[in-house]
């Protein structure tokens, strides 16, 4: 036999995920599970509180969109002369007046702009749900990596300490010829192979606790380690099915449907306005220069011309509708392309694992320290 049994022996025991004490790893004495790990980012992301401030100036808007505008004070006074006919002076004085006009928007225009907060409210508080939900996928897939870069920095360490041992047998034996020569650079050669993967998978590890703890808003010091991963694969569902779970919870097509109805308020909102505002108040106005003259009055004011088509706004209203409904469409193909493609992507893998012998890992271990064994006594070359 050549060094190929060796060799394919070594590889298998890099593929072993089992749980063992490496000497350059030193994971945290109480590790987490997954959930725990969700749980505890979600909490501490400092993130959040942009999302929530989000929904509290959302609902500082809409309290403002009920409001009626602030009443307008006006006055005026000045020196006042009154002349007879003659054109003789008959009098001075003082004449002043003081008017308070009330805005009153067109009816409906004030339900109108509180449609639209409220809309921007539940975009908000989406905003939020849309984020907490990303954050815990991402906190999973980097849990499962950290676990896995365990895993497979232990083996690879464990692999390399293997063939550091071996190659300490081979200097002790001290054996002359061309084959144990060979054999030993072969053994050096595959233990600094074994070494660099083991660097890799600790500096993958160390990765991954980084950007955890970046997420959980801790120090970059603080270590983490993930408890041991039962994998519980669910079955392939109906892509039908998926498709229609989608369309209702899709955080991308919910947003796009609530900015669609926001936008159809915004069109309403911009005929509306096509009526102008009108303000109402009293007035009251005196003088004193001949004689006390004192009016109390209603005063009403509008602009001029009484009706505006508005005919701009309108149209670029409608305008930001259509938009509205194309990012709506884009977002529906897309949700259910990635649906598609998703589950293409987890019928294959599941496929392929079902393959797998549950017991192969095992006795890739055996073959591997059966290798060894025999190796070191020599009844294998």
């Amino acid at each position: 036999m050549s060094h190929s049994f060796f060799h394919l022996a070594v590889c298998f025991a890099a593929t072993i995920g089992q749980v063992a004490r490496a000497e350059n790893i030193t994971p945290p004495s109480e590790p987490m599970s997954i959930e725990e790990l969700v749980t505890t980012t979600v909490a501490l992301n400092p993130e959040l509180r942009f999302y929530e401030a989000e929904i509290v100036a959302a609902k500082a808007d809409r309290h403002s969109a009920g409001l009626l505008s602030n009443p307008v004070l006006s006055s005026d006074v000045g020196p006042m002369r009154t002349r007879d006919r003659d054109g003789n002076l008959a009098g001075e004085g003082v004449a002043w007046s003081v008017s308070v006009m009330q805005a009153f928007d067109w009816p409906g225009r004030i339900g109108l702009r509180k449609a639209i907060a409220n809309r921007d409210i539940e975009l908000a508080e989406l905003g939020l749900a849309r984020f907490r939900a990303s954050l815990a996928a991402r906190v999973r897939t980097l849990a499962y990596g950290l676990f896995a870069s365990q895993e497979k920095a232990i083996a690879a360490d464990e692999v390399a300490g293997r063939l550091r041992e071996l190659k300490e047998v081979l200097v002790q034996r001290d054996p002359a010829g061309v084959t144990p020569l060979l054999e030993a650079r072969v053994i050096e050669a595959t233990e600094l192979s074994a070494q660099r993967q083991a660097s890799e998978f600790a500096l993958a590890l160390e990765s991954g606790v980084l950007e955890l703890n970046a997420i959980r808003g801790l120090t970059n010091t603080a270590s983490i380690a993930v408890q041991p991963v039962q994998l519980d694969f669910r079955p392939v569902s109906d892509r039908a099915q998926l498709i229609a779970l989608a369309r209702t919870n899709n955080f991308e097509l919910r947003l796009r449907a609530v900015e669609l109805e926001q936008q159809g308020f915004r069109v309403d909102l911009a005929k509306n306005e096509r009526w102008p505002s009108i303000s109402l108040g009293p007035q009251i106005w005196q003088q004193n220069a001949a004689d006390n003259q004192r009016s109390i009055g209603v005063g009403v004011s509008f602009p001029l011309p009484l009706w505006d088509r508005n005919s701009s706004r309108i149209q670029s209203a409608k305008a930001r509708q259509i938009q509205a409904e194309t990012l709506l469409a884009v977002a529906q193909r897309d949700t259910e392309r990635q649906v598609a493609q998703a589950l293409a992507t987890y019928a294959t893998k599941l496929r392929e694992m079902s393959r797998w012998r549950p017991e192969a890992v095992a006795h890739f271990r055996e073959a591997a320290d059966l290798a060894d064994r025999h190796y070191r006594l020599g009844a294998v070359p």
